[in-house]
């Protein structure tokens, strides 16, 4: 394998000293345009590229933040990597972009990976139900603010919607069209965001005067379109079947559609259909699909700017408090609730 170039190679080519060739590298004014010129030659000829990892080691400052994320094949989550990374950007930073899929083992995995990469700061959007794992990372002392979920008992910051107010929107706008026997698709229920979406649908019956049995559940191992298939088939298979159906997120929604639609069951003439997220997909479906929507890129974005302002330099770090930053969800209606009743 052939020796990478280093500093010291370049001094050597160009007759200088190291400390000039850093100079070049590092304050390129303060060395005249002839050694200069001389020194740019010779890491030309060489090829050489400075060791970022290195510089930032004797800097004590990484320009890299790192995202862990539950599921990049959701394009929520794609949206959130967005808005971050455009955050991240514009202060001059980049984005190491991880995925958990939806498993703790593979987040411990990533975290203890971003611990010994000493990156800025990560943003989580946690896996394991438990908490031991940011139990574990936090003992690294790399600051981190959680995506997506309520910092509950932490004091860390946190970016996340009120899923409870979008559980409720969601089960109130079937209620309104004359549903009464509801499912709803939940998924791991380990998930404080399918627990959150449960109880606001629970509220919503509770205001409509009905108690918990008339919401369904039918609680999946993953919240991606292969469960919300397998939902759909099982939902298919009961003698008493609900009216209507909420999913915990799109890609659930989506399953759904294609085993309702695989089985002949018109969306939303027998069967109305609501999912969560509002992701690009959820318009583009066979049937439109109404969702309630999170403002994902602007999750990334505030989640990011946050991590910032807590790792900057003086009086911005100083100043720093944690908060919970909560935004509001927003129901966008399409065709696959409105069949009347």
């Amino acid at each position: 394998m052939a020796r990478s170039v280093g500093i010291k190679d370049v001094a050597r080519v160009a007759g200088v000293s190291v400390g000039t060739v850093s100079n070049v590298i590092n304050r390129p004014d303060t060395v005249g345009p002839d050694t200069r010129a001389r020194v740019l030659s010779a890491i030309d000829r060489l090829g050489y590229v400075r060791s970022e990892s290195a510089r930032q080691l004797r800097a004590g400052r990484s320009r890299i933040m790192g995202l862990l994320v539950l599921d990049m094949g959701n394009p929520f989550f794609v949206d959130v990597a967005r808005g971050a990374e455009r955050a991240a950007r514009e202060a001059g930073l980049g984005v190491m972009v991880c995925n958990s899929a939806q498993s703790p083992g593979e987040e411990a995995e990533y975290l203890s990976l971003f611990a010994e990469q000493r990156v800025r700061g990560v943003l989580l959007t946690p896996a394991d139900a438990t908490g031991r794992n940011i139990a574990a990372f936090r003992r690294h002392d790399i600051p981190f603010v959680l995506v997506d979920r309520v910092a509950e008992g932490t004091t860390e910051c946190s970016v996340s919607v009120d899923d409870v107010a979008g559980g409720t929107l969601a089960v109130r706008h079937l209620l309104d069209a004359g549903h009464r026997s509801i499912a709803y698709v939940s998924g791991p229920p380990g998930f404080n965001q399918v627990r959150d979406r449960r109880t606001g649908a629970l509220a919503a019956l509770a205001e409509a005067g009905l108690g918990p049995e008339a919401l369904r559940e039918l609680p999946t191992e993953r919240l991606d379109v292969a469960a919300g298939r397998d939902a759909g088939a099982r939902l298919l298979g009961l003698s008493d079947r609900p009216t209507a159906v909420f999913c915990a997120n799109d890609l659930l929604a989506l399953g759904v559609l294609q085993s309702l639609f695989a089985a002949g069951v018109s969306v939303p003439d027998d069967l109305a259909l609501v999912g969560y997220d509002d992701i690009e997909f959820a318009a583009a479906a066979a049937v439109p699909l109404t969702s309630v929507r999170q403002p994902a890129a602007t999750m990334g974005a505030l989640a990011a700017g946050l991590l910032l302002e807590e790792t900057g330099a003086g009086a911005s770090a100083a100043a720093h408090e944690h908060r919970r930053v909560v935004l509001q969800p927003e129901l966008v209606v399409r065709r696959s609730s409105l069949a009347a009743r």
